[in-house]
């Protein structure tokens, strides 16, 4: 689905999830200072936005993210989700602070999977931080770790990286901030997540400098079903891949036989039959509530 026309401002963005605009009349007083975030109901997986796409998904994710700002003690880019906000997207966008984002995934993990776990397996490491013999799929690394990736292009893959590649592409001092800060904010958050019954496992954030103030600042989403594996505490258990809150539904489906589709091929994914769209959304629902303890409608 493309970009929705909204009036008073300008499309210029599209990403694999979020459409950003700016204000129409760039004169007026601030209006060179921010952008309108909105959030699709679009979803990807390996790299593709599919054609299907998963109701109220963007409004999920933007009132999720809006939930976790407030609990965290870092500085955000949100200047309003509510005065100024195009009434077509209310519900699902931000006005926020227009930012000079950093070249950087910041990845916090707190447990060993995903693509961690096939470079442990390879290397004992995970973006060369050495860990110890004999984890597993879903073990608990204490500390956590930052594990950071180079920024993909849409459709092309994020590439994880070393924290010298990071001190290369933004300078030793901002390096360290922004592993402090991933960290902070992943230690913080892991914490009120378990509170809830839920193990955030690892999570993505992106900051960027404030071109007003020189802060380093947190930016587009945060500890949302598309940036974060959350896990249903109750079910943990290592050694395996675990039941979790996000997209990990899709993926599985994808990856089956019932879907026909080779990973591995040049074609796009297939439509997502509804089951499997009904059943992501209330995975994306029930995160939600669990999270905030807030009904959903």
């Amino acid at each position: 689905m493309s970009a929705p026309a909204l009036t008073g401002w300008t499309h210029v963005y599209s990403g694999k999830v979020r459409d950003l605009y700016v204000p129409a009349d760039l004169s007026a007083p601030g209006a060179s200072d921010r952008v309108l975030v909105v959030a699709s109901d679009r979803i990807s997986a390996f790299d593709h936005v599919l054609t299907s796409e998963i109701p109220d998904k963007g409004r999920i994710l933007t009132q999720l993210s809006l939930w976790w700002f407030d609990q965290l003690s870092v500085p955000n880019h949100v200047i309003s989700a509510v005065d100024g906000v195009p009434a077509e997207v209310a519900g699902r966008a931000m006005i926020c602070k227009k930012l000079d984002m950093y070249p950087v995934e910041c990845i916090a993990r707190g447990y060993l999977t995903g693509t961690g776990l096939i470079e442990y397996r390879q290397s004992q490491t995970v973006c060369e931080v050495p860990l110890p013999a004999g984890l597993v799929d879903g073990s608990r690394l204490e500390p956590a770790i930052f594990t950071p990736s180079a920024k993909a292009e849409v459709g092309e893959h994020d590439e994880n990286i070393s924290y010298e590649a990071v001190v290369t592409s933004v300078g030793a001092e901002t390096a360290e901030e922004l592993r402090a800060l991933t960290l902070e904010i992943y230690t913080a958050a892991e914490a009120i997540a378990r509170e809830h019954g839920i193990i955030l496992a690892d999570t993505k954030v992106e900051f960027g400098k404030d071109p007003a103030t020189g802060a380093v600042t947190l930016g587009d989403e945060v500890l949302t079903p598309d940036s974060s594996r959350f896990w249903d505490a109750a079910l943990y258990e290592p050694g395996h891949a675990q039941p979790s809150f996000d997209k990990q539904y899709v993926r599985d489906w994808l990856t089956s036989p019932e879907s026909g589709w080779d990973k591995a091929s040049d074609t796009p994914p297939p439509a997502l039959p509804e089951d499997v769209i009904e059943r992501t959304r209330a995975r994306y629902v029930q995160a939600y509530e669990r999270l905030t303890g807030r009904t959903f409608a």
